[in-house]
């Protein structure tokens, strides 16, 4: 170890406070609003190696592995009715990229706004239990 180097030192018995298997490549996290239910979207993209991993409600749905081409789209379906969701993935600039979620075609803004529009939506607590109601 070089003098004045502040790097910590672990003796054989001694691991790091951190794990390599659980380090993630996360970037993007979204909570998409469906008729049953919200559901929670991540996204992991290895801007390195090219790897990309969707999770939907914490379940892998699509897992790449040194994927060449760092930008395109990963499309994957959310919730019980199948509804078909895509990331965009695009360049801005160097080695920073940009990630967009699309619902049904949408931007998920825009599908939001044409839901509310054209659902109404109630959540009842009923014997400590949450219901969601959607009418539309």
């Amino acid at each position: 170890m070089a003098s004045g180097d502040d790097s910590p030192i672990f003796e054989d018995d001694e691991s790091p406070p951190y794990s390599l298997e659980k380090m993630t490549d996360l970037v993007a996290v979204w909570d998409v609003a469906l008729s049953d239910g919200v559901h929670k979207i991540e996204f992991e993209h290895g801007t390195t190696s090219g790897k990309r991993v969707v999770y939907v409600d914490g379940k892998e749905e699509v897992r790449r592995e040194w994927m060449f081409k760092l930008v395109g789209k990963e499309t994957f379906c959310v919730g019980a009715a199948k509804t078909k969701a895509t990331i965009n993935i695009d360049a801005v600039s160097g080695f920073a990229y940009e990630y967009t979620l699309e619902i049904n075609g949408k931007s998920l803004k825009k599908y939001m706004e044409n839901r509310s529009k054209t659902t109404n939506t109630w959540v009842l607590h009923l014997d400590g239990e949450d219901f969601r109601v959607v009418l539309g």
